[in-house]
């Protein structure tokens, strides 16, 4: 092959936000499982691209099959159970499959109380983010990442913002008291892919997340964010890294004075764009470099 030939270059597919609902009725109270799952394929595909040779090509109906075929042979159990389970299917029934990429957003419901008592079979849609789970294969090797995204946060107080650079363009006010709200998007690799447990293990760490979040008394979001990954790294050893995106929802003080009235930090007028963003990676000082499979896994840092 002579150099500046055109060759293909790294590729994927499959079958994307496959709509899985599974409901599971062996005793009277039942359990809904709601996912939304994409599933992509790695390998020998080249001959596809080159020349419509589709003779090793799984097509993106049969991926998609296979997924709602899985969840009634095996369950769900946890996201991360089952894509690790839809994972080995793939790479080890195919041999030109080399690898993939599975990735579900759990959307979660409650029971709807009825006289006091959660209902056994009627359930009503929560309004708390949404839980992620990514799994990755290249070979032999596998990559299990975990987070949630859309979990709208806000401390009323114990926030203070100040000491920043000022020039001519500079017009926002120093606080010791204000408002901070963000919208958290995390993601955390896990050290190894044979846990279990795995929906104790996100509870658990979610928990810590935000109970950091309610604890630290906070002098700039970006302290806030580290504190929050440096709380999972040091709670949990199966956790290699952590990633965080955390836009500044803003929440400006209302000038009440025209109308001859005090503002004593209660009343304010969120504003929705533009925001600050502030993103970061938490990670322990020597830990082995991420695999590939970790870089840019939410399109930040």
């Amino acid at each position: 092959m002579a150099k500046g030939d055109i060759i293909l270059g790294p590729n994927q597919y499959g079958k994307a936000e496959c709509r899985l609902v599974r409901v599971t009725r062996d005793t009277p109270v039942h359990r809904i499982e709601d996912l939304t799952v994409t599933a992509q394929l790695r390998g020998d595909f080249t001959a596809c691209h080159t020349d419509g040779d589709n003779a090793n090509v799984i097509a993106t109906d049969t991926q998609k099959n296979t997924v709602y075929a899985y969840a009634r042979e095996y369950g769900i159990g946890s996201p991360e159970q089952f894509l690790l389970t839809l994972g080995r299917h793939f790479v080890e029934d195919f041999e030109h499959v080399t690898g993939g990429r599975w990735e579900s957003q759990l959307h979660a419901w409650d029971r709807i109380a009825v006289e006091g008592e959660p209902h056994d079979h009627a359930f009503v849609r929560e309004g708390r983010e949404l839980r992620t789970t990514l799994v990755q294969r290249d070979g032999d090797d596998t990559w299990v990442l975990a987070g949630f995204r859309d979990c709208t946060v806000l401390k009323s107080t114990g926030s203070e913002f100040h000491g920043f650079p000022r020039d001519r363009y500079t017009t926002l006010a120093e606080t010791k008291d204000r408002i901070l709200a963000t919208s958290v998007t995390v993601w955390w690799r896990y050290a190894s892919a044979d846990l279990g447990d795995w929906d104790a293990r996100y509870a658990a760490i979610r928990d810590t997340m935000l109970e950091t979040f309610a604890g630290l008394h906070s002098l700039a979001l970006q302290q806030t964010i580290f504190a929050m990954g440096r709380a999972v790294l040091e709670r949990f050893p199966e956790v290699a890294e952590v990633k965080l995106s955390c836009p500044n929802k803003h929440h400006f003080l209302v000038d009440l004075e025209p109308f001859g009235l005090d503002n004593p930090n209660e009343v304010f007028y969120a504003a929705d764009r533009p925001y600050g963003l502030i993103e970061a990676t938490v990670q322990r000082e020597g830990e082995p470099e991420a695999p590939a499979a970790w870089a840019n896994v939410a399109g930040f840092c």
